[in-house]
């Protein structure tokens, strides 16, 4: 049987950044375990690359603001490029109620030193994004150091700089199966090349954790979310510098990547398939219908069935990360539950969890409103209907 220090389980942006940092720290023989065939095949791959620190939880907020640190110096640190690029991000709405909202998120992020964040009105609002109707809008909210990043860029650094301190990377590779030990450790990964005897594990599965976590009998609460990208042809309508604009009112958002435009909108997956990745031709037409009314030069060009896409988010009851050992399982880590902010938060959570792993407590920021217990304890984050 083979032995590992750790083994992770998992080698998209997330598990990635895990493996960094251990490794940074001076933790050796790392094995980073994943089924696909090479980096960026699983969600990350699928990522619309935006990020934000305009969040509604103190907690969510310091996520971003680390991640935000650590992403401008991300070249110089592994040598990859993250692709940050503060383009911004502009929410609107329709309503007083959605404004005040709004509001109430920017209190939490002043307080949290995101003091750059501001209200605006119709007339910046025309500013900063003239493409956008305003007749379904009364003021929103923008801050320029949100923006964009490249989803396969961080995930390709962090494996990079990790393998050049020793992580051994697998791909192909199925985990079958999680068998514990004395003390309710897990004392093997079973893989599809054979067992590996693991000193402590990290769930870093993604859409797939729930499953990992069932092999320890851990009821984690962690599902797959389908989220679909309509893609046009080609254009020059919208500028790559536009920010990510965002209606409150639906979710309905927009970012140009790549010299395409790319439209979106949250809506429930396939009923009785969660991981289900097609994208459905009425949703097509339906995030068009919305886009040519509300960014009405979007009429002007069309969509690439082609290149539409669908991802899976992992997504956890209060919509926040789950991070820490696994109550029960004193050797198993989970680093789940991102709910769509894994790739923006993915530096940040890689450090945190690596400090949990080798110190016993994260120490950069208090970690305790994403600790796994929260649910059986019904101590969950509040949950915003906008943000």
């Amino acid at each position: 049987m083979r032995t590992a220090s750790l083994v992770i389980i998992g080698a998209g942006v997330i598990g990635a950044s895990v493996a960094y940092h251990l490794a940074r720290r001076g933790w050796r023989e790392i094995l980073v375990l994943d089924r696909s065939h090479g980096p960026g095949q699983g969600s990350t791959g699928k990522a619309t690359g935006g990020f934000r620190a305009q969040y509604a939880t103190p907690i969510n907020v310091r996520l971003s603001l680390l991640s935000r640190d650590k992403l401008r110096c991300f070249t110089e640190e592994t040598g990859g490029n993250a692709g940050y690029f503060p383009a911004g991000y502009l929410w609107l709405a329709s309503t007083a109620s959605e404004l005040e909202v709004l509001r109430a998120a920017r209190r939490v992020q002043h307080q949290e030193g995101l003091t750059e964040a501001v209200e605006v009105g119709p007339e910046e609002i025309a500013r900063l994004n003239p493409a956008v109707a305003l007749d379904e809008v009364i003021g929103g909210a923008f801050c320029p150091s949100d923006g964009f990043i490249r989803p396969l860029g961080i995930v390709e650094g962090y494996l990079t700089a990790a393998q050049r301190l020793g992580v051994e990377m697998e791909w192909e590779v199925e985990v079958t199966g999680l068998r514990r030990g004395q003390s309710n450790r897990i004392a093997v990964v079973e893989t599809s090349r054979g067992p590996v005897s693991p000193a402590a594990v990290v769930n870093a599965a993604g859409p797939w954790a729930a499953q990992v976590a069932q092999w320890t009998g851990l009821d984690l609460p962690v599902a797959p979310l389908r989220r679909q990208v309509a893609a046009t042809a080609p254009t020059h309508l919208l500028p790559d510098a536009m920010p990510m604009t965002i209606f409150t009112i639906d979710g309905f958002h927009l970012r140009v990547r790549e010299g395409r435009i790319l439209l979106l909108w949250p809506t429930p997956g396939v009923p009785g398939r969660p991981f289900d990745t097609g994208v459905d031709e009425g949703w097509i037409e339906a995030v068009v219908d919305k886009a040519h009314r509300r960014v009405p030069v979007v009429r002007r060009t069309a969509i690439d069935r082609d290149a539409c896409w669908a991802g899976l988010y992992e997504v956890s009851p209060d919509k926040h990360a789950i991070l820490g050992a696994a109550p029960g399982c004193p050797n198993l880590f989970l680093v789940n539950g991102c709910s769509g902010h894994g790739v923006m938060h993915a530096p940040a959570l890689g450090q945190l969890l690596a400090e949990v792993i080798s110190d016993g407590a994260a120490s950069t920021m208090d970690v305790s409103p994403l600790r796994p217990s929260r649910f059986r304890e019904g101590d969950l984050n509040p949950v915003s209907e906008m943000l």
